[in-house]
């Protein structure tokens, strides 16, 4: 499948690495203008989606503030003429069982991992609506269809994802905006290998550690990767993908076959 986004501006929100990095350089290969998002010295990230050719920035805002949130998407209307693709990614993760879980955890997860999803789906939907096209992409995550003990956080917040992600696709459904959601399972991300890490700790083997992991929820027994998640957001870009509208699309190497 080939898409061409020359032309457009996308926004990947949690960028800088793992999954939003590689979502966004399947974007800038594509031909679209990139805004990166994230924390530190984004140098070295942005000259390497600047190898496609297109225009690239950076916003460091922390997607727990709307008024950051703000402030980023004004600063794409001022230099870029605004977004037309919006890749909701940034996510935060901790384990913890319900009756001990850190309350100000709990509030950090749901603000980041669900209400910045709203805030920056609500102004860019104005300029997007004016343009007469956009698409919204969500990465959810397989834990927005099931849970997993000690996640309460982070699978109220995908679920809540999922839930905005049908609202948004139901109110654009008569225009050339589409809004849907994106559902991993394991991707070899740092949140995933401190997972690993953790098993590793504890004395089991690196390989059968990863493997471990894998066996629990994975039939594939194989990480989904992030280039595969930037086909799919461009397949969602495209023309092809103009009627998948509130949809939550699973990539998980069957966990939820089971």
């Amino acid at each position: 499948m080939t898409t061409t986004l020359s032309g457009k501006t996308a926004l990947v929100t949690g960028s800088t690495s793992g999954i939003g990095l590689g979502i966004a350089l399947s974007l800038a290969k594509a031909g679209a203008n990139l805004i990166l998002n994230g924390f530190g010295d984004a140098s070295a990230v942005i000259a390497e989606v600047q190898q496609f050719g297109g225009k690239v920035g950076h916003h460091p805002a922390d997607v727990s503030d709307p008024a950051q949130i703000a402030d980023m998407l004004a600063y794409a209307e001022r230099d870029f003429g605004g977004v037309d693709i919006l890749v909701n990614n940034a996510g935060i993760q901790h384990v913890a069982a319900v009756e001990d879980f850190p309350v100000e955890r709990w509030d950090s997860i749901i603000a980041i991992n669900l209400s910045s999803v709203f805030h920056a789906t609500r102004l860019s939907l104005p300029g997007m609506r004016s343009k007469g096209w956009g698409r919204i992409v969500n990465i959810a995550s397989v834990h927005g269809q099931v849970g997993s003990v000690g996640k309460a956080a982070y699978v109220a917040a995908k679920h809540g994802v999922i839930g905005l992600t049908k609202v948004v696709g139901l109110e654009t459904a008569t225009s050339n905006v589409t809004c849907n959601a994106i559902c991993p399972g394991w991707v070899l991300t740092p949140l995933v290998q401190k997972q690993i890490d953790d098993r590793i700790a504890s004395g089991i083997d690196p390989q059968q550690a990863q493997h471990d992991l894998l066996a629990e929820k994975q039939p594939s027994l194989d990480f989904v990767t992030p280039p595969q998640l930037g086909e799919l957001v461009l397949f969602l870009c495209s023309e092809a993908g103009s009627q998948v509208r509130g949809a939550a699309w699973n990539i998980d190497g069957g966990w939820l076959a089971q």
